[in-house]
């Protein structure tokens, strides 16, 4: 395989031994080079030898250089372009369950290793050939986030209809042999994976500890659009309940046993149920805040510590409504209350999503259409929302309404908060200016 360098860096390494842009490159210490991370990898030792093909000839440059020191190519893009395919059929995909005629990348099912150790994507390997296993394990790849589900073979065969699926616990424990790490998850569907199945997960996934990091518990997302799909029951008050008393019993045991509470339910089990939210020490040093545990308490954390330490710049009278995911509004509604400068109202409006269905209670799936339908009449001097309501660019919701329309279809002007503490602080306490 060649791989295109599209750019060298002035006064880098590769360009003083007469590495250009154009040049094909073949190969890094006799090893062909597949991705980015097989260049990264390679190149990270003190010397090598480096093959390019450039006009039909085939020339080799021996690299000398300090450990980990960059050499200066730039590498066609589109060798990680393409994210590698899910091969699974889960009975709970997320994405087999949305609405049609939605934007192209919001049904991409990728299961690509290398994007779970640049970016944390969770993978469940099925789609992994032993060569690529191997490669892992070469190239020292470390973290990985990986979807367990269950540790039972059947049970995770069933739940992931890929004959493949029973081939994980052989390769979690190949990569603690080697000392590689690896963080897991599991979604939780209620008469599928939970209650006994749950409890020999969790007592697997614990004999992987060191290598096993962490353990986070998600209930299962559903939308109105499960026609034809397998039937699923949601988590109920009852259900989030029983489930954090079970994983409380393994919390306080690894705890005991490992030194680490090894398993985090996400912020969803708490809000489902009404419990309260643990205490910052219980989350650790938030191993899994990105799959939604945990954020809650950093959020509450964040935004009394801001509230201390920075001072309130608004001193007139306003009314801010803030619109949000059910799930979260009691809990957001409680830190205003407590927060909002002296002279500001504070109302929290949960949105009702109607556009995948109202058992989808968090904010970042609310479209544009559903907010616009559910503020037009509502009074306030401002309508606060949450960054996480749009795309990365920040201009269109999910249901591609942009920011500019749904603005104009509200009586008051429409701010986007920064996510976190800080952020919310900022807008109630006038220091964005508003």
């Amino acid at each position: 395989m060649l791989i295109e360098i599209v750019g060298v860096q002035a006064g880098s390494l590769a360009e003083r031994l007469g590495l250009q842009p154009g040049d094909l490159l073949e190969s890094i210490a006799g090893e062909p080079v597949i991705d980015e991370i097989d260049y990264q990898a390679l190149t990270a030792r003190e010397s090598f030898p480096l093959c390019v093909r450039r006009g039909g000839s085939t020339l080799q440059f021996q690299v000398h250089k300090e450990e980990w020191e960059p050499l200066g190519l730039t590498l066609d893009q589109r060798i990680v372009a393409q994210p590698r395919p899910c091969t699974n059929h889960c009975v709970f995909c997320f994405i087999d369950q949305m609405p049609p005629g939605m934007r192209d990348t919001l049904y991409v099912k990728d299961d690509d290793w290398r994007l779970s150790l640049m970016m944390g994507n969770y993978i469940t390997m099925t789609n992994m050939s032993d060569r690529e296993f191997d490669r892992v394990i070469r190239r020292r790849v470390t973290p990985l986030y990986i979807s367990v589900h269950a540790t039972d073979p059947e049970v995770r065969v069933r739940m992931m209809k890929n004959p493949r699926a029973d081939q994980l616990m052989p390769r979690l424990r190949k990569l603690k042999a080697e000392g590689l790490h690896f963080h897991c998850q599991v979604v939780l569907c209620p008469g599928w994976n939970d209650g006994a199945v749950l409890d020999r997960t969790l007592r697997e996934l614990g004999e992987l500890w060191p290598a096993a990091v962490s353990v986070a518990l998600v209930p299962v997302g559903l939308t109105r659009f499960r026609e034809k799909l397998c039937p699923l029951t949601p988590y109920d008050a009852q259900g989030a309940k029983a489930l954090l008393r079970q994983a409380e019993v393994w919390r306080e045991r690894f705890l005991a046993e490992l030194g680490t509470r090894f398993v985090f339910p996400s912020d969803e089990f708490y809000c489902l149920s009404g419990e309260p939210l643990p205490e910052d020490e219980a989350y650790e040093d938030y191993p899994q805040i990105e799959n939604g545990v945990g954020m809650l308490r950093l959020f509450e954390t964040d935004l009394f510590a801001a509230a201390e330490d920075a001072p309130v710049a608004q001193t007139r009278p306003r009314d801010l409504l803030i619109a949000c995911g059910t799930s979260l509004a009691p809990i957001l509604q409680s830190w205003c209350d407590r927060l909002a400068p002296r002279g500001t109202r504070v109302r929290v409006k949960p949105i009702l999503n109607h556009y995948f269905g109202e058992s989808i209670t968090v904010t970042g799936l609310i479209t544009g259409g559903d907010l616009v339908a559910q503020l037009r009449e509502e009074k306030a001097d401002a309508f606060l929302i949450a960054r996480n309501m749009l795309r990365a660019e920040g201009d269109l919701f999910l249901d591609d309404m942009t920011l500019e329309a749904a603005a104009a279809a509200l009586p008051a002007p429409l701010h986007v908060v920064e996510n976190g503490g800080e952020g919310l602080w900022r807008a109630l306490s006038g220091l964005e200016g508003w």
